[in-house]
């Protein structure tokens, strides 16, 4: 089973950013975290990479019942996802898969929140376009 959705995209990274952002709110997502992983790097370490940001992307009627199913989810919570620069004018956003939090527990509980969760992700990344 593999852990991401992934979409690419034509477009700059900012622009593709914001898109992303957008989605993710008209799928119900809260963004709760976000990291600049380029500008974290540069600074604590002195290296360059692409530019990359994680969302720390948030349903709360989900992650509430995750909660109720099993109650040490909020370690693989929220959803993370990842918008980075591939270049020339090409942006990829990837998803972690929610069905990771049911593969991983093993609790059946997860399943169909795992399943409606992944099914909003993949709403957001299609709505990107190519």
């Amino acid at each position: 089973m593999g852990y991401a959705l992934s979409k690419t995209v034509q477009g700059g990274f900012d622009e593709t950013l914001a898109r992303t952002r957008t989605a993710l709110a008209e799928q119900g997502f809260g963004v709760l975290t976000e990291i600049d992983l380029a500008a974290t790097l540069k600074g604590k370490l002195g290296v360059e990479i692409p530019a990359q940001v994680i969302l720390g992307a948030c349903n709360p009627p989900s992650a509430f019942e995750a909660l109720g199913a099993e109650e040490s989810i909020g370690l693989l919570l929220p959803c993370n996802v990842v918008v980075r620069w591939a270049g020339e004018d090409t942006t990829v956003v990837e998803a972690i898969d929610p069905a990771t939090m049911h593969v991983l527990t093993g609790n059946d509980a997860l399943e169909p929140v795992a399943a409606r969760v992944g099914a909003k992700l993949r709403a957001a990344l299609t709505s990107l376009g190519a």
